[in-house]
């Protein structure tokens, strides 16, 4: 039993070691020169609608992610406290 569990943990550090060599290569794929000209190339507006939505596409799943952990996080204060009010009820 304990040969599997080491074997399932090495096989998820081998995956996220993939992960984390493969990811930056990934990153600098999206400073392609085509996109980097197009957007010089436009106009005021056009710069100005990109900020625009740059913005609305990052701050509002922002704001659900930091509610989500507050909302998680107080749950979790609100059942151990509360289990701590019933008494233990099984000794491990």
């Amino acid at each position: 039993m304990k040969t599997r569990l080491s074997i399932a943990r090495l096989l998820n550090l081998f995956v996220l070691a993939l992960f984390v060599l493969v990811l930056p290569a990934s990153l600098q794929a999206q400073s392609c020169a085509l996109c980097y000209t197009q957007a010089a190339s436009s106009g005021a507006r056009m710069i100005q609608a990109l900020r625009s939505g740059i913005l609305i596409l990052i701050v509002p799943p922002t704001l659900a992610t930091v509610v989500l952990i507050f909302v998680v996080h107080h749950k979790r204060n609100q059942i151990r406290h509360g289990a701590e009010a019933e008494g233990p009820s099984r000794d491990w």
